[in-house]
């Protein structure tokens, strides 16, 4: 039997806030939030009053919060992720299960201790791997559970991150520093290296890597660029990356085309012409791209061997017009393809007609593909004691995806030399 759930949340971000904050605040019946933390006085106000949290109960910082008594039964961790693990185990140990944003974290010892920590305490730790719970990948996991593509033997994925969000997020943005938060193919793709082994049904075996900061670098600024976009920069017209036209312009993205939402209210909370003006010409993101303090790589190819003996590889690539997920599956009875934006998917059993498989609930416009909500509502169903599957995984599983990225990165600097996994899972 359903009943309402009780969460504090880590952070008001765009992940705390916006996603799962909001998420739980469109079930009130199955969901309240009784306490919220963050460091901007504006945020924690904001998230305040969305959620009908009491003055009272809005703290500074997630240390605050959690050093008084235990608020709600879950611990929404939604903070920067050098600060997951210390947050998240700080909350196990008063008695929280948590809801953990990834990455979980760039340190080996660290989820190494987490997991440790949650045997200890016994508590429940759910990773955000929000791609597992979108109609699209729930669809591509039953036809290979049904059998209908055999046994895997290749799966070839594509992150396209599209151009203006790799200049937002890891170039302008708080993930462009692997020493202050984590290397990008863990930050942006340990949840499609998560989705990869859960649909493979394997663990990894071995890993090489190779990819590279290419393009947004000192030595490739266009002649006449300026620091900043609105320094008059002689190179504005024709640079895609201009932050006018990702801010303010562009029919996706811009707050001039009616855009309020992510990615211009990371720059400000009340996002208008000129608030979004004021922040391009004063704050990180009206940097020109060729010349930030960036260090993390721009595109990335992850070669995954499986001990099931199937070949796997995931593309990371800024240089795309678009963004979302692209999927090939080659099984030994059929294949299948998929791209994350449409509304289909196709499906060839080797000697049939290809079938098209329509998706169901929601649709590629929402949060992750429909993912935070069907992460949130899962969850729930799983705190109520429902059989959801493997779909809450455990901790363990979701650490896998993050040793894989870990040793992706660490082949990537040594040439591609392959990492086995086996002795980092100590």
């Amino acid at each position: 039997m359903s009943r309402k759930h009780t969460f504090v949340i880590l952070g008001m971000g765009s992940r705390g806030k916006n996603a799962y904050g909001a998420e739980l605040a469109r079930m009130p019946d199955r969901a309240q939030i009784t306490a919220i933390a963050d460091p901007d006085p504006e945020r924690l106000s904001i998230g305040g009053e969305a959620f009908g949290v009491r003055p009272g109960m809005r703290f500074s910082s997630a240390e605050e919060l959690l050093a008084q008594p235990r608020l709600a039964e879950v611990a929404c961790v939604c903070t920067q992720d050098r600060q997951h693990v210390p947050q998240a185990i700080a909350a196990m140990r008063k008695g929280y299960d948590v809801l953990l944003e990834k990455p979980i974290s760039p340190s080996l010892s660290e989820l190494q201790e987490i997991v440790r920590v949650a045997r200890q305490t016994g508590r429940r730790v759910v990773v955000c791997h929000v791609l597992r719970y979108t109609p699209f990948f729930r669809t591509v996991k039953r036809v290979i559970d049904e059998g209908r593509l055999g046994q895997i033997v290749n799966i070839e994925a594509l992150e396209n991150v599209v151009y203006w969000h790799q200049a937002h997020s890891f170039v302008r943005g708080n993930w462009r520093r692997e020493d202050e938060t984590s290397p990008m193919i863990l930050a942006k793709c340990c949840h499609d290296l998560d989705y990869l082994i859960w649909l493979c049904g394997s663990r990894v075996e071995r890993v090489s890597s190779f990819g590279s900061l290419f393009h947004f670098r000192p030595e490739n600024a266009p002649a006449g660029s300026a620091l900043r976009c609105l320094d008059g920069c002689a190179a504005k017209e024709a640079c895609p990356y201009d932050a006018e036209k990702i801010y303010l312009t562009n029919e996706g993205t811009g707050v001039c085309r009616g855009q309020v939402g992510w990615p211009v209210d990371v720059l400000s909370e009340h996002p208008t012409r000129e608030t979004i003006l004021d922040a391009i010409r004063t704050g990180p993101y009206g940097r020109c791209v060729y010349r930030c303090d960036n260090d993390v790589v721009d595109n990335q190819v992850v070669n995954l061997q499986m001990e099931s003996g199937a070949a796997l590889t995931l593309t990371m690539s800024a240089f795309t017009s678009v963004g979302g997920r692209s999927i090939r599956i080659l099984g030994t009875m059929g294949d299948l393809r998929a791209e994350l934006r449409d509304e289909a998917i196709r499906v060839c059993e080797f000697g049939k007609q290809p079938e098209m498989l329509p998706l169901d609930g929601l649709g590629a416009k929402d949060g992750h593909a429909g993912g935070d909500r069907g992460l949130i509502e899962t969850f729930l169903d799983d705190l109520d004691g429902k059989d959801v599957g493997d779909s809450v995984t455990t901790l363990e599983a979701s650490v896998e995806s993050h040793l894989a990225a870990l040793a992706a990165e660490q082949s990537r600097l040594q040439s591609g030399m392959p990492v086995e996994l086996g002795p980092m899972r100590g």
